[in-house]
């Protein structure tokens, strides 16, 4: 069953709505512990994503013999917007190694949002309501905490679903109609798909007379920069007379290629930009008033970034860093929100704003301001009322007031007990940091033969941070301290030469201190996914253990690499929470206690 496309969202009782996704339809076959996958022209696609059929599983209540479900299966930048590019490329992995690792680091999930088949009954002929009913039901008796397999959201009323739609960046909403039953192959005007375009004002950059596009472009700094390809959306008049424009007019030509200079300005819509490609780009009308050096880089940054109506967003061209302006960090900061908020979950936040730019004035934040939007969650520990960042909207009100740097605290409100150790490995300046490899790569060594597992991340700035997941609220402060004191004694007793606890700058020499004592109540660490407010525009990265080594530059995980890095290699830190409880932590302590007494 196949949407209509319309341009705007139907409204009545007889609708209701659902985010639109950008992935792979597949129907899902479950009959007893066989699962399936099938693509819309048959194919087998249930060895390209194991993850999903792990989730289904797992979570498969015994009572449900057989089912057939519909939905998409999606790689989710958030709840609610799917990157196309990312399942495609798990759809083209061959080789079950790769699949393999990209399941468990990166994986894509089923997106469910009907019911054809319920132990051996037909139920497309039932309305929609009614399959709805059956599918919430359905869901209910499912046991899962992953995203691998989700039930769609589905909304009452159309401005609902679409600031939610605007917040998110989805790819648009499909409305269905309550009465409607399950038609096969037909696509239909009981559902309607609206997509979520946003507009752009561009030049024409030329003319392929082969294959009959246009291509457009804005300037970044003094250079011509081709963002996209358009070719439908004009009226047969409208395209035969830009077409004969840029033809007569052409600058230079390349075979069937006509270049014209910068003159003719039109209006573009477009659903997303893909590698700096506008993705589903349409003519919408010819710019007669507004000059082609109107048309920029940065102008366009700030068209393409839309927030709902709840969340005020000022000032997007204002400059944060060099060359990049406040719309393009929301945008940054919306696309690795998923992974970010993770780690701010219920987390007592402290930020660091630079209201105007990070080379200017900064403050701490930790109190929640009284002109804070009422959405926004607070937890009070003694006269401290502080933010929890806990969704999108929260973050993005940070950020338009420009919290830059995301601290917190080693556990989450309301327990006195650290979930986690961080060992902060913190050079002087930059000659030190090979002294934060060396000494990251030996405490490695050390926690594997203790069987302890651990993860690594850049801090972002100078130096490197080893996250080493506990059992939560079960280890007091006192514990992991008597476990840091070890470490550092150890290091030191391997290398007396390049490390020291010594707090005096002028007595360490060229030793690098290992700042262990950091790891208190009461203190805080760069969360992970972090941006940080100096001249590269750094994050606060994960890493895998084996791109840790002399060769490592701090300076390529940035504002501009970090989405395309998840999107490439996934999150280092992705089996953080599965190893959380059997960390043999207990049994060294028991230890140490009787060494430390």
């Amino acid at each position: 069953m196949l949407p209509t496309s319309m341009k705007e969202l139907p409204i009545g009782p007889e609708w209701k709505y659902e985010p639109k996704y950008d992935g792979f339809r597949a129907l899902m076959y479950i009959n007893g512990s066989s699962i399936m996958l099938i693509s819309r022209n048959g194919i087998d696609l249930s060895s390209q994503f194991p993850e999903i059929l792990r989730n289904v599983t797992d979570s498969k209540p015994p009572q449900y013999h057989s089912l057939l479900l519909d939905g998409e299966i999606v790689w989710l930048t958030n709840p609610y917007k799917s990157d196309f590019q990312q399942v495609q490329l798990r759809g083209r992995l061959r080789s079950q190694e790769k699949i393999s690792h990209a399941s468990t680091v990166s994986p894509c999930s089923y997106v469910c949002f009907d019911i054809l088949e319920l132990d051996g009954e037909n139920l497309t002929s039932l309305p929609y309501s009614k399959r709805r009913e059956l599918l919430e039901n359905l869901f209910n008796h499912f046991i899962t905490e992953k995203s691998e397999f989700v039930l769609i959201h589905s909304f009452d009323h159309p401005e609902k679903i679409w600031q939610t739609i605007l917040l998110y960046d989805s790819e648009g909403a499909v409305a269905k109609k309550v009465n409607s039953t399950w038609e096969k192959g037909n696509r239909t005007t009981n559902w309607l798909k609206i997509k979520n375009k946003k507009t752009a004002h561009v030049f024409i950059t030329s003319y392929n007379r082969g294959n009959g596009y246009f291509e457009v472009g804005v300037w970044k700094e003094e250079t011509v920069v081709v963002i996209g390809r358009c070719r439908n959306g004009f009226q047969p008049e409208e395209y035969e007379t830009l077409r004969q424009a840029v033809m007569s007019n052409a600058s230079e030509q390349e075979g069937e290629i006509f270049f014209i200079d910068p003159s003719i300005v039109v209006a573009i819509s477009y659903l997303h930009v893909m590698e700096n490609d506008l993705r589903e780009p349409e003519f919408q009308a010819f710019l007669f008033d507004v000059s082609p050096t109107e048309c920029t880089w940065e102008a366009f940054t700030v068209s393409s970034f839309v927030a709902s109506k709840d969340v005020s967003i000022t000032s997007k061209e204002k400059p944060i860093w060099n060359g990049i302006n406040k719309a393009q960090y929301l945008t940054v900061l919306r696309d690795i929100s998923t992974w970010l908020l993770f780690y701010l979950q219920n987390r007592p936040l402290t930020v660091i704003r630079y209201p105007h730019g990070i080379f200017d004035e900064r403050f701490f934040q930790k109190n929640c301001p009284n002109y804070a939007p009422k959405f926004i969650e607070t937890y009070k520990e003694d006269d401290t009322d502080y933010i929890l960042c806990n969704d999108l909207q929260t973050l993005l009100w940070l950020g338009n007031q420009l919290a830059i740097e995301f601290h917190i605290p080693f556990q989450e409100a309301g327990e006195t007990k650290p979930s986690e150790i961080v060992l902060d490995l913190d050079p002087e300046d930059e000659n030190q940091f090979q002294s934060a490899i060396k000494a990251a790569l030996l405490l490695k060594d050390a926690l594997d033969n203790l069987s302890m597992q651990s993860f690594i991340k850049t801090s972002g700035n100078r130096g490197l941070q080893i996250h080493i997941p506990l059992p939560k609220n079960t280890f007091s402060y006192q514990d992991t301290r008597i476990f840091t004191n070890f470490l550092s004694d150890w290091l030191i007793q391997h290398a007396p030469e390049a490390f020291t606890v010594e707090r005096l700058k002028k007595n360490r020499g060229n030793r690098l201190y290992l700042d262990f004592v950091q790891h208190a109540e009461g203190k805080t660490i760069i969360a992970p996914y972090s941006p940080r407010a100096n001249e590269f525009a750094g994050i606060a990265a994960p890493l895998y253990w084996e791109e840790v080594n002399e060769s490592l530059n701090l300076k390529d995980y940035n504002i501009h690499t970090i989405y395309d890095r998840i999107k490439k290699y996934g999150c280092p830190f992705a089996q953080m929470e599965a190893i959380r409880n059997v960390q043999p932590f207990e049994k060294i302590m028991a230890v140490l206690k009787k060494k430390y007494k």
